[in-house]
């Protein structure tokens, strides 16, 4: 009998998220989307379980350690495993300006803020998951980054962003390192600006094509990369 991977993506009740949820689904993958809002996270695994996939939902706020622990537990016992973790929450908070927001009047507490979620809730979610991974030897962790994190290509405008997804960056290393010698795989991923709340109408993708990566990332066989950070299923630039 084929064994069935589970699935846990935070901040997967919208966007680019809920397109993830879906094409793992879609894939056969047990689908657990994690948010904030219980609510929208049951609303978003209806809308496709109601197409006769598996997925279900939890409360997930990864800001908090205490919704992170109890989440994971949560997971583990009703499917005894968790394969692929994606990192998806994020936020984006710099302004006003936009491009034009500049790092000299960034306040603090924006940085401060931005980073408690689009980079200590990922370590957090990441520390939690993998000793589940680790009984089975197998995980699949997919972080969701963006160019705007790359150092070689840096620019300015949205410096709490920026900054945030570089340091993601370096968490996905750091972390592929520290598991080289397991069968699990840790690679960061930009989707391209996609429209999103976040990326807004303006962007030149749509989430179907912008979930593609991220899926190809966390179905990887034996052999696939790790440590890398991947647009397009291509490798691109720290």
């Amino acid at each position: 009998m084929t064994m069935t991977r589970v699935a846990l993506i935070s901040g997967a009740n919208r966007g680019i998220g809920l397109e993830i949820a879906r094409q793992l689904a879609r894939k056969g993958v047990a689908v657990v989307i994690g948010a904030r809002d219980l609510d929208k996270g049951r609303a978003a695994a209806q809308s496709i379980a109601s197409e006769g996939y598996l997925v279900d939902c939890v409360r997930l706020d990864i800001t908090d350690s205490a919704s992170i622990s109890a989440a994971v537990d949560d997971v583990d016992l009703r499917h005894g495993r968790i394969d692929v973790l994606v990192n998806n929450a994020a936020i984006l908070i710099d302004g006003p300006g936009g491009f034009k927001s500049s790092l000299f009047e960034l306040d603090p507490d924006t940085a401060r803020q931005t980073f408690e979620t689009n980079v200590l809730g990922p370590l957090r979610l990441t520390q939690a998951v993998v000793p589940v991974m680790q009984r089975h030897n197998y995980g699949r962790i997919v972080n969701l980054s963006s160019g705007a994190g790359q150092l070689s290509d840096m620019r300015s405008g949205f410096p709490a962003y920026r900054m945030s997804k570089t340091a993601l960056n370096a968490l996905t290393r750091i972390t592929a390192a520290e598991l080289a010698s397991t069968n699990i795989k840790v690679n960061a991923v930009c989707p391209g600006w996609v429209r999103t709340d976040m990326g807004g109408l303006e962007a030149e993708r749509p989430v179907e094509i912008g979930a593609e990566t991220p899926v190809w990332l966390a179905t990887l066989p034996e052999n696939g990369p790790t440590g890398g950070f991947f647009r397009d299923q291509r490798a691109i630039p720290w």
